[in-house]
């Protein structure tokens, strides 16, 4: 299973030792993580103040950068539920069919790191 990191731009800044944390953890799991170096912000901001066009390009980025993966995995409980539950909505509202359809893919292969029903355990 080819995992990707999610380490989000909150993470990174704030707590970068969490990210690789994570990946020990997954590879103490016999888990393949990759860390996408083109990953940003999942437009969580955005979208919470109203700005779901400005958030489009930030779903178009996530499902370039992630489509590829089997599993993509955050430490962030907020960044995976704003991927899981509203990127669907600006992919309707603004985007493409391309758009709409590569986020219905991927949206559920995104995981928050705890969360019990998770793939990668």
């Amino acid at each position: 299973m080819r995992i990707a990191l999610f380490n989000t731009c909150f993470n990174d800044t704030v707590f970068p030792a969490t990210g690789k944390a994570v990946v020990e953890v997954l590879e103490r799991l016999d888990h393949r993580v990759d860390f996408p170096q083109e990953q940003t912000c999942c437009g969580q901001m955005h979208f919470n103040t109203g700005y779901r066009p400005e958030a489009v390009p930030l779903v178009e980025r996530f499902a370039r950068v992630f489509g590829e993966y089997d599993a993509v995995v955050t430490p962030s409980a907020s960044c995976a539920g704003m991927v899981r539950e509203n990127h669907p909505v600006p992919a309707e509202e603004h985007g493409g069919a391309r758009l709409r359809v590569d986020v219905a893919e991927l949206v559920p292969r995104v995981h928050e790191f705890t969360d019990k029903a998770s793939v990668i355990r």
